[in-house]
């Protein structure tokens, strides 16, 4: 009898994951706005959780200013991601000065990036 690995694809979801884009310029203003838009995607109107084992993505090649509004974004975002059950928030198509900017002030280990376009190259933050 062997016991060896299982063929197929390790890293991929069995669910597909909850997708948040957030396009434009990011101000203050419009960030509990995307918190609420996060946790109806998160909640059912029961407050049921939906698709509890779905991963968190948050698109964020539309946005067309990256500063300290965007980061304060994604630091809420995670935390509502995480509040729902523990979820991480997995940045997609993540800017180069974002990413900078992230690291910058510690939050690199606290979302999961992914640069570029979408091309399958992701670098992951630490254990959380």
């Amino acid at each position: 009898m062997s016991f060896g690995r299982r063929a197929g694809l390790s890293d991929v979801e069995a669910m597909t994951p909850i997708v948040l884009v957030v396009t434009g310029h990011v101000t203050r203003d419009v960030v509990p706005g995307l918190c609420a838009e996060l946790e109806a995607l998160l909640y059912g109107p029961d407050g049921a959780a939906r698709a509890p084992g779905a991963g968190v993505d948050c698109d964020v090649g539309g946005v067309v200013r990256v500063d300290l509004a965007l980061v304060e974004a994604i630091a809420r975002l995670g935390l509502v991601a995480r509040r729902a059950g523990g979820r991480r928030l997995r940045l997609r198509n993540v800017p180069p000065e974002l990413q900078s900017l992230l690291d910058l002030v510690g939050l690199a280990d606290v979302v999961d990036l992914e640069c570029g376009t979408g091309t399958g190259a992701e670098e992951s933050g630490g254990g959380g």
